[in-house]
């Protein structure tokens, strides 16, 4: 009878895909449609026998039946075309069958066995909670964007960085295709990092937030995923690198305190208005502070993934953190991930500068553009969803793709709204879904995805509304924590099961840090559209004043940077109030505080201002103390944004207003900083000279050299008599004189580039006679410090010279200045490194200069560069090309930090090394003018560049040369008591003895005797660092002599000694002078072994050219032994 029954009724399927049927199909409604579709089995007897009674899977059923289809077709009986359209699903070939029979054993779940259905109701009531079974981990049509990027990724997990951009619409895949690459990046040991930018944010707060974000997730994965034994070892790794500096991390990254509890943050009390400087962090030193502790978590074997979504909102100060990331030459291993919707930006976006800046910095980088789903990979998509044979969703395939041009995101939305509305349900008896495509033609469906979605929540339930908007005014993602404050309010009560019902119904999921986030950027549009335009600013000001209510008397964390912007959308409610006014003032100020703490700049510079926006005109009057705290704050922060203008206007501001001076002072610190950090140290020695005279003090207009040569033996004077236990124990009291102390010092900064040294040297005078006269501050070390390397300049005084460093290095740590550790280090090594271990010295000064540049004194880090490189160079403490990449990896970064004066020291120490390794054939850039055309006589670039000559001419052999530069560098360093003073006399007392050997000079011999008994002096004071130099000059002068005996044994006490200091070149160049007097007396055999030696020490250097030196004399040396015999 069933049988009988269906067969007497029209297929179900001809009803359903019939598009040319007869007028009535097109009359009749769609509940007529469905209700008949509902009641449809399969029409063929057979079939329905297989499904009812054996109870054979609808699949197969739907399979066997289509086959009988086939059959009926090709034998002809069906000739009318009304019947034939009940053969759509027939099909067609072999291959379509063996299609459908290979996904039946792919996956069985999905498309042989019988979905379960949960029912609720009865006959005509009955309804179902079937949903449709989209694949969501699953990426459809991107196999060829899938195989770029996991090339990529594996290019990485061999130790280089690399760069994938991905662009394209709104739903388009992006964030799948990269979420595609997770499971491999785990599987190697990698990390994935993530952050999302927000259109919702104002522009500051997308700036370093999102990159700090995102590697503050790296630290709890590194505390999850390793055993404490190696979470010690890394822990004791990252205190290593970072010495003090470990709270300059804890302050970015909040969560590294996780990896060990010794890594906390202090409070960022350098905001403070009584704070000297400001806080001298900025966006650069943020991101080299990040860097270095990158370097360190990184590895080609547990590589780092950092993915952020949506750059087109990210500002370039976060897109110029990842290119300093990806850059980096000196040891980390990322693979930095970056999507966009290229549909929203321009040829002039940030992004595109900053794929540029990669290129030109040779790091790879690729980009791939996706498109909406072709016809094929959408069907396939449909098909997984409904649990059909993809041939039977063709038809449905083809209308979805017209209203979505294939956008994935768009496709379910679309498919899912079908379904909401009616028009596509699930058949009972046949056990798929169902659909007529005739009414989802005429039904007029929106062809945008907003207006699906807005259809859809405004179905929805006023709690879940309220969640939504809440969360959409918060948005793409909001804390747990801020949904629990707002539920202890009445009006927004609701929120808490509002969220339960949204992660339900799919508009919400909760994240991996536990942050509830809307499933889709689309899906909040649509959310925070359900607020009307018009009281869109009411209700997030409403929704900051309930949440500043009820968290007032909490430490809420970050969550005050939220309560203040969303207040501050009531601006115009909190002008026209005045109690309003200041409370919101400080609510500002707070969180403009909360931000510096974590160095998040921009965003801290954004809540100050607005904090200043909402003061009365006349506050300087009615609100004096507020604002200059708040004015110095901003101009603070401005500073630490780079935005040096901002900040230069504010501090004049402040000076103008300002009541007295002592309200004045830090304003004037701050701003001579800043024109000292710009290079205009005229402005910044007239900032400093113009407030010491407010504070009393007679700053002469100009110096005369004679002056300070009374003044410097007078303070040494001063010195000797005072120094001791008694004026250490006595703190300078008087607050005036400290400031006087610290405007005196950066006043002799400024006036060593701006004056001429001697100015500086009188302002030294000054300070450090100020401080013995008055008892000792966190002044007093560096003052000392510079003493020190003033009078260093006169050889007679290096003993007190050193003396007075170690004081100052000792008294330093009195005071825990570590702000001031880098340029004490640097001062140090400049006045009498040459007395210290050159190596140990190296790599404090590397030390120093990453220390710098992680604190935001990056002018003083370079000039730490300047120092470390010189030291490699002159003490051959690391391979020439090895310290070739290094020197260029500091001019690359002075790409960013733009200071031409380190540059050209540089360029300097690169053409040296360049010389030194080929001559510059294969490893030199574009010749410049290092010196500088308009340089002034004494200027240190000028003096340098003298050097630099003499050394390169030494060691290429160019005689006559060497002695014109040498001669240069005598009138800039008169006096040996500097470290290149002394260097320079060794190479020109080795030129004059090689001079003397083509020809006898009085005068050159008596220039000899001269360099070495200054020799024997500097070796006295540092024997490891002179000794070889010493015994290499009597060797050469005792063979030039003829006195073979002690030549000799100096060549040989020569080649132990610099061994010993490891002084690789300088031994390859005692193996090499002991070769030529071998080979002068005619001792072949010697000389030989000797060449050879020198050979080995040159290759270890790294100088080819001194190799194929070496190896011509070697060839001679064969030539000539052969001949012999």
């Amino acid at each position: 009878d069933n049988v009988a029954t269906v067969s007497s009724e029209e297929p179900a399927q001809k009803k359903l895909k019939s598009s040319s049927s007869s007028s009535n199909h097109h009359h009749r409604t769609k509940g007529d449609f469905f209700h008949k579709a509902k009641q449809l089995p399969f029409q063929i007897p057979c079939i329905v026998r297989m499904q009812q009674q054996l109870g054979i899977p609808a699949s197969l059923c739907r399979m066997m039946q289509n086959l009988l289809e086939a059959a009926s077709l090709s034998r002809g009986d069906n000739d009318d075309d009304d019947d034939n359209q009940s053969f759509n699903d027939a099909y067609k070939s072999l291959r379509e069958v063996a299609k459908d029979l290979h996904l039946l054993l792919l996956d069985p779940d999905r498309f042989l066995f019988d979905n379960e259905v949960q029912q609720q109701g009865t006959n005509d009531e009955t309804t179902t909670i079937l949903q449709l079974r989209y694949r969501k981990d699953k990426l459809y049509g991107r196999d060829k964007e899938e195989t770029l990027i996991t090339d990529a990724f594996c290019r990485v997990s061999r130790g280089k960085s690399e760069a994938f951009f991905i662009g394209g619409f709104s739903g388009c895949g992006k964030s799948m295709l990269v979420n595609s690459l997770r499971a491999r990046v785990n599987v190697v040991g990698g990390y994935v990092i993530q952050h999302k930018f927000d259109a919702t944010v104002s522009q500051e707060e997308r700036s370093l937030s999102g990159v700090i974000s995102a590697v503050n997730q790296l630290c709890v994965m590194l505390k999850r995923r390793n055993a404490p034994p190696r979470l010690a070892k890394l822990a004791k790794k990252i205190s290593d690198e970072f010495g003090a500096d470990v709270a300059l991390l804890a302050r970015i990254l909040q969560n590294v305190s996780v990896l060990s509890p010794e890594f906390i943050s202090p409070v960022a009390a350098a905001v403070e208005e009584e704070a000297p400087g400001g806080d001298t962090m900025n966006a650069r030193s943020v991101g080299f502070t990040l860097l270095r502790f990158l370097r360190l978590v990184s590895s080609p074997k547990h590589p780092i993934m950092l993915f952020l979504d949506d750059l087109q909102w990210a500002d370039d100060t976060a897109l110029d953190v990842i290119h300093t990331f990806l850059s980096d030459t000196m040891g980390s291993c990322m693979f930095f991930v970056g999507t966009y919707r290229d549909n929203e930006v321009d040829a002039n976006h940030p992004i595109f500068d900053l794929m540029k800046k990669l290129e030109i910095s040779h790091v790879p980088t690729s980009k791939v553009s996706l498109v909406g789903l072709d016809r094929e990979n959408l069907n396939t998509m449909i098909s997984d969803a409904l649990c059909l044979y993809p041939r039977i969703c063709n038809s449905l395939s083809d209308i979805v793709i017209k209203k979505t041009n294939g956008s994935p995101f768009f496709v379910l939305e679309f498919m899912k709204s079908l379904k909401d509305r009616g028009l596509l349900q699930y058949n009972f008896h046949q056990k798929r879904w169902v659909w007529d495509e005739d009414t989802i033609r005429a039904e007029e469906i929106t062809d945008n995805v907003m207006h699906l979605l807005s259809y859809e929540m405004n179905g929805l339930s006023d709690e879940i509304q309220l969640l939504l908007k809440v969360m959409a005014c918060f948005g793409t993602c909001t804390n747990e924590s801020v949904i629990g404050y707002l539920s202890e309010s009445d009006e927004y009560s609701g929120v808490r099961d509002g969220l339960e019902r949204a992660v339900i119904d799919g508009f919400v999921e909760k994240n991996r840090e536990g942050d509830f986030k809307f499933v889709h950027d689309k899906i909040r549009e649509a959310a925070y559209n359900l607020i009307p335009e018009s009281e869109k600013k009411e209700f997030h000001y409403n929704l900051g004043k309930a949440l500043h209510s009820i968290s007032e008397e909490k430490d809420v964390g970050d969550t005050i940077l939220l309560i203040a912007s969303q207040i501050y959308h009531g601006k115009e409610s909190i002008m026209k109030n005045d109690e309003l006014r200041i409370p919101i003032v400080k609510l500002n100020m707070a969180a403009g505080m909360k931000a510096m703490e974590s160095c998040r700049h921009k965003t801290a510079y954004s809540y100050l201002k607005a904090a200043w926006s909402l003061l009365p005109d006349d506050c300087w009057g009615s609100y004096y103390d507020i604002s200059l705290r708040l004015n110095f704050m901003m101009a603070s922060a401005a500073n630490s944004s780079c935005e040096y203008d901002d900040a230069e206007l504010i501090l004049q501001r402040i000076l103008k207003e300002a009541r007295c001076t002592k309200d004045k002072l830090p304003s004037y610190f701050l701003l001579s900083q800043i024109f000292q950090a710009q290079g205009k140290v005229a402005d910044a020695y007239g900032t400093c000279s113009s407030i010491l005279s407010q504070l009393g003090e007679t700053v002469p207009e100009s110096v005369t050299p004679e002056t300070v040569g009374a003044m410097i033996p007078e303070t040494l004077r001063m010195y000797d008599q005072v120094y001791g236990d008694d004026w250490l124990a006595t703190k300078m009291e008087d607050n005036t004189l400290r400031n006087v102390l610290k405007f005196y010092g950066a006043m002799a900064n400024s006036a060593f580039f701006f004056k001429v040294q001697h100015v500086a040297a009188y302002l030294i005078c000054k300070v450090v006679q100020l401080s013995l006269q008055n008892g000792v501050c966190q002044h007093t070390p560096l003052a000392l410090m510079q003493l020190a390397d003033t009078i260093s300049l006169d050889g007679n005084n290096v003993a007190i010279s050193h003396r007075i460093a170690n004081n100052a290095m000792e008294l330093s740590k009195k005071f825990n200045i570590s702000d001031q550790n880098a340029e004490l280090q640097l001062i140090f090594f400049h006045a009498v490194g040459h007395l210290e271990c050159f190596h140990s010295g190296i790599q404090r000064l590397r030390g120093c200069f990453e220390s710098a540049l992680s604190s935001g004194n990056a002018n003083m880090g370079f000039l730490c560069v300047q120092q470390l490189i010189l030291f490699s160079i002159i003490s051959g403490g690391k391979e020439l090309t090895s310290l070739l990449k290094e020197i260029d990896y500091y001019l690359h970064l002075l790409q960013t930090y733009k200071s031409e004066m380190t540059r050209r020291f540089l360029l300097n120490s690169r053409e040296t090394v360049s010389m030194l390794i080929d001559k510059g054939e294969a490893t030199s850039i574009e010749a410049q003018e290092c010196p500088g055309a308009d340089t002034e006589p004494g200027n240190v670039i000028l003096n340098m560049f003298y050097f630099h000559r003499a050394f390169q001419s030494y060691w290429l052999g160019f005689s006559e040369r060497c002695c014109h530069f040498a001669q240069k560098c005598f009138v800039a360093f008169p006096k040996p008591g500097r470290l290149y003073g002394t260097q320079v006399r060794f190479y020109h007392g080795l030129n004059l003895l090689d001079m003397l050997k083509k020809k006898t000079n009085a005068l050159r011999r008596k220039e000899v005797d001269e360099v070495i008994a200054l020799m024997k002096i500097a070796a006295s004071h540092a024997d490891s660092n002179f000794r070889n130099k010493l015994e290499l000059l009597e060797a050469e002068k005792y063979g030039l002599d003829a006195r073979h005996s002690q030549a000799v044994r100096l060549y040989d006490a020569a080649i132990a000694s610099a061994k010993n200091s490891k002084f690789i070149h300088e031994q390859g160049l005692a193996c090499e002078k002991a070769g030529f007097y071998y080979k002068k007396i005619r001792d072949v055999r010697n000389a030989f072994d000797y060449f050879q030696q020198a050979r080995a020490c040159y290759e270890e250097w790294g100088s080819r050219v001194k190799v194929e030196f070496i190896r011509r004399e070697l060839d001679g040396l064969n030539i000539h032994y052969q001949l012999t015999l």
